[in-house]
């Protein structure tokens, strides 16, 4: 009997301290836990009031919390969408990009399957999501469905897909282009060509709708609406519009077109795709003399203005690939990725990803790029990559 009692005895104290020790530690240091955590991340309305009537609105609390996290190397890594090569991703991966491009040469000898593989292995090791973007946008420029193992045949031409059955059939074709895509882990189309050209001798016709302003406008309008509702990203290019200016991958191209020429054609179609709510904006390289003599427009802070206040674009722009020939002639070596940050740009398209990374994160160090102004880029395109639902 007396044993029983003390066992008896020995099992209340030892509940008796069990609930204690569970109080303590569950019910007590958990709350004041998760207090403070909502401390740390809490991101004043002051902070947020700038964003409001923005594209990504609802998405910049996350964003600014996300980017308050990240080291000064972090960022500006994330300015760089990167000319991919999966042979040096892994070196890449190092220098935290904000995402790369693709070309026809990574799809080759590829399937369906291991593409996909490839690209979501590429999202699992990066430390932060990838815009993973290609330029798939039929006829002369296909850089996926021109190989078998993806399409029967390649998708074609806007021109063509028009004239053969209108919007209905631009509609389809873009869905399925979305799907296609998006199954392959992509999440980004650098299409549409906006530039308005009617002559067939322009360089950027077969590429264009071929139409005049207006009826470009309503193109791309309706292009930005297909993308957004088949979830994904589309880009106009190449702002501020190409006309009949020659081909800047292979040398400078300079255009004399006034400036009321700009605003009563060219600026159109990219005004109605920002109604749209596209997401992002391609600049090219050329130099438009009636906005700006001295750069060429990629890297003009006068023609970024035009694409920010004339305009009233709040998404994306991104540089055209700032090794090309056009801006390596014209800008001094270790000039062109800070150019372009201090113009306004908020992603630079590089074949030349590490010497240019080492160009920016200098200039930051030094004090020529405000490391604000990095801030608010990567703010916009971190916001970007939550409403793409790549942060989950």
């Amino acid at each position: 009997m007396k044993k029983t009692l003390i066992t008896l005895v020995i099992i209340i104290l030892l509940g008796v301290l069990g609930f204690s020790i569970y109080k303590k530690v569950y019910l007590t240091d958990k709350p004041k836990s998760t207090a403070k955590k909502k401390t740390e991340e809490k991101v004043s309305s002051e902070e947020l009031e700038k964003y409001k009537g923005l594209l990504f609105e609802k998405y910049y609390e996350d964003a600014i919390k996300t980017v308050k996290k990240m080291s000064l190397e972090e960022k500006v890594g994330q300015v760089f969408l990167v000319r991919y090569d999966i042979n040096t991703f892994n070196d890449e991966s190092n220098y935290y990009p904000g995402g790369y491009v693709l070309f026809a040469k990574d799809f080759e000898n590829h399937t369906k399957e291991s593409i996909k593989e490839e690209l979501d292995n590429d999202q699992r090791v990066s430390k932060y999501p990838l815009i993973l973007a290609v330029d798939e946008e039929g006829g002369t420029v296909t850089r996926v469905s021109r190989f078998k193992e993806f399409r029967d045949e390649k998708f074609a031409s806007n021109q063509d897909i028009y004239n053969t059955g209108g919007y209905e059939l631009l509609e389809k074709t873009e869905n399925e282009k979305a799907e296609l895509l998006l199954k392959l882990g992509l999440n980004t189309n650098l299409a549409p060509v906006s530039d308005v050209s009617v002559d067939e001798n322009d360089f950027i016709y077969s590429r264009s709708f071929g139409q005049d302003a207006t009826k470009t406008a309503e193109f791309v309008k309706n292009m930005v609406t297909y993308a957004n509702n088949a979830g994904i990203n589309s880009c106009l290019k190449h702002f501020p519009g190409y006309g009949n200016n020659v081909d800047t991958h292979t040398g400078i191209s300079i255009d004399n077109r006034s400036y009321e020429n700009f605003l009563e054609n060219d600026f159109l179609p990219f005004k109605a795709g920002i109604e749209a709510k596209v997401p992002s904006i391609l600049v090219s390289h050329n130099i438009i003399n009636a906005i700006d003599s001295n750069y060429p427009a990629s890297l003009s802070s006068k023609v970024i203005s035009e694409l920010r206040n004339t305009l009233g674009f709040s998404g994306i722009i991104m540089t055209d690939d700032l090794a090309m020939d056009a801006v390596k002639s014209y800008v001094e070596d270790g000039k062109a990725s800070v150019l372009a940050i201090n113009a306004g740009n908020d992603m630079i398209i590089t074949s030349d990803f590490i010497t240019m990374y080492n160009e920016v994160l200098n200039a930051v160090k030094s004090g020529i790029i405000d490391e604000n102004v990095l801030n608010e880029a990567v703010i916009r395109i971190t916001a970007w990559k939550y409403k793409t639902g790549l942060y989950y």
